[in-house]
């Protein structure tokens, strides 16, 4: 009963704040140019059709669904070494290396990453597949067609960055991709 008489003012307040929150970008978008407004608009449509392609390409999920395939067992391998849910995935050559913390860590996370799988270049490519869009998401296709969706910390990973240099127009592994 305590918590109930203690819990309801602050979701009034909570309530309240938000409230003012909505009123403020109201205001703000009232009060902005034709420019922002056309800027804001665009972004707007700009994340409903990313998120649009994230649906339609299946890359709101984390994997193809078939455990049997280079996709479904990576996964396993992978989960199996740690039930940390972040993972490290870097390319090294002709190489994709993925590396998780032994345990569930707090401490020194990055410091305690172990590989726990190294795919050669020729079984597996790690593409960005909404180039067109400023996105958080990569896929690693695997040659027997599964893959498997990696979500990124940052919407322009350095993963990004280097993918898209590496597709250039004309270039070959765009076309792998």
């Amino acid at each position: 009963m305590l918590g109930v008489a203690l819990g309801t003012p602050l979701l009034w307040i909570g309530k309240v704040l938000s409230l003012i929150g909505r009123a403020e970008e109201a205001v703000k978008r009232a009060l902005s140019t034709t420019g922002e407004q056309e800027r804001h608009r665009a972004a707007q449509l700009d994340r409903k059709r990313r998120d649009e392609a994230v649906v339609e390409l299946g890359l709101d999920k984390a994997f193809d669904g078939d455990w049997n395939g280079a996709a479904g067992r990576l996964l396993l391998q992978w989960y199996s070494h740690s039930s940390h849910h972040q993972r490290l995935v870097a390319l090294a050559g002709n190489r994709i290396l993925l590396a998780a913390p032994p345990k569930r860590v707090s401490v020194r996370r990055d410091a305690l990453m172990q590989v726990v799988a190294e795919i050669p270049a020729g079984d597996a490519v790690l593409a960005d597949p909404l180039p067109e869009f400023e996105n958080d998401r990569l896929l690693l296709r695997f040659q027997d067609g599964s893959w498997l969706t990696l979500t990124t910390e940052e919407w322009r990973s350095e993963l990004h960055t280097y993918l898209a240099r590496q597709q250039q127009p004309g270039d070959a592994r765009a076309a792998e991709a």
